[in-house]
């Protein structure tokens, strides 16, 4: 467990230092430092193996997050992501939000959907009822195929039945079964039990199962995070935190009621969930599949955020998305740095690290909005992304911050103005 996640004077390291700084923190074996040191920690032989038609790896760069206290625990947050500004503007909102006690969080059972699509059927309400009065017989089939699940306390534990009564397809039943997963995503789960009763439910309804397949709207396993800054603590040289908290309050309405801001605003808080859900082997498009129609789930495509001020003038924000993450099978064991990265959270659970990664989220949509507020959002986002245009232009070594700390000044994040300050550095030199 990291007692402290506060990184100090981290930026300043070199990479080999803050691995050093990490490992030591968090109590890393010497082949796990080695795994950090060394590129290609996916073996080719073991890559083969993930998916089809392997012929090389791809790395993203894996930074770390720090400063985040979630429910009293400080925890280092892993993120594999290539766009500059992401793992700053979350280690300094989560360096505002401890100030004021950090994120809380929750989350409610790991429950998953299998869906049960059924065709044929002319009595689509009748079956309905049928399929309700089997539910025993459908939960006990459906659980016979995962014993080890049912040890661990999950498996099928309900089901749900909807009727589309008029289709372009004539009248459909969708049979839902409602699978406590753990600490699996639970997708083979789900979609071997949804298999199972098939045949059960064509004899059942009289009608003929085509689709049996998991729902990425993962509605039932959702995580929350929620946190509360004032004034004080929001508060710069040049604006008071009454007026920065107005300013949110602002931008936050306007991703309310406007789908188009709501896109942008979203996608910024998935710039903070996305690289911890890679890091840690967990499959991203479905966690922003089930995001994006969470969003929508009013008719109206809407923030996944809320932003609020409180009796007291404080700023509250929070989010509840759903989360569905795991901590065994698939790539979070078969790639090395994703067993590793869960290594440093210390999670104890798939539901703590939902709710992490929702911790995570808040704190960048916090990030981008009270940027959007202030001084705009690309000041401090070129300011980074000039190190990329640096080594874009061909800057090697100590030439890169050099010339990335020029084109920060001028306000000038340009290609082509970093090959001329490049071009006089070198002739200085």
């Amino acid at each position: 467990m990291v007692a402290d996640s506060r990184l100090p004077n981290f930026r300043a390291l070199t990479p080999a230092q803050r691995r050093d700084f990490l490992a030591d923190a968090c109590g890393l074996s010497d082949a796990e430092r080695a795994l950090l040191a060394a590129p290609g920690a996916l073996p080719l032989a073991l890559a083969d193996g993930m998916i089809e038609n392997v012929f090389g790896s791809f790395e993203l760069p894996l930074g770390v997050a720090g400063n985040f206290r979630v429910n009293g625990r400080d925890v280092l947050v892993p993120m594999a992501v290539e766009e500059p500004s992401v793992v700053a503007a979350a280690s300094y909102m989560a360096k505002l939000a401890r100030e004021d006690g950090g994120f809380q969080t929750s989350s409610t059972l790991p429950l998953m959907r299998a869906q049960v699509q059924v065709l044929g059927v002319t009595d689509p309400h009748g079956a309905r009822l049928a399929v309700l009065q089997a539910r025993a017989q459908i939960i006990e089939r459906a659980n016979s195929r995962d014993k080890v699940l049912i040890g661990l306390g999950g498996g099928c534990k309900d089901i749900e039945v909807h009727v589309f009564p008029d289709t372009p397809r004539g009248p459909m039943l969708v049979v839902h079964l409602i699978v406590d997963v753990r600490d699996a995503m639970g997708a083979n789960t789900v979609n071997t039990m949804a298999e199972s009763v098939a045949p059960l439910v064509e004899k059942i309804t009289g009608g003929s199962v085509r689709l049996r397949i998991l729902s990425n709207l993962a509605d039932l396993r959702l995580a929350r995070a929620r946190v509360r800054l004032t004034p004080q603590t929001l508060a710069t040289q040049d604006r008071s935190g009454e007026e920065i908290i107005e300013g949110v309050l602002d931008a936050y309405t306007f991703a309310a009621i406007d789908p188009y801001r709501a896109a942008t605003h979203n996608k910024g808080i998935m710039n903070g969930i996305d690289p911890v859900i890679v890091a840690t082997g967990n499959d991203w498009r479905a966690v922003e599949a089930g995001a994006h129609a969470y969003a929508s789930r009013s008719g109206s495509y809407t923030s996944l955020t809320r932003w609020e001020k409180d009796a007291g003038g404080a700023l509250v924000g929070s989010i509840e998305l759903p989360m569905p993450v795991g901590l065994v099978g698939g790539a979070t064991k078969t790639h090395p740095l994703a067993r590793l990265a869960l290594k440093i959270m210390d999670l104890q659970s798939a539901q703590q690290l939902g709710e992490i990664a929702a911790a995570v989220g808040l704190a960048q949509n916090l990030g981008a909005l009270r940027a959007l507020a202030t001084e705009g959002i690309q000041r401090g986002h070129m300011a980074l992304h000039a190190r990329n245009i640096a080594l874009v232009a061909g800057a090697t070594g100590d030439e890169v911050d050099a010339v990335a700390r020029q084109l920060a000044a001028e306000h000038d994040v340009r290609t082509d103005r970093a090959l001329e300050v490049l071009a006089a550095l070198r002739a200085r030199a």
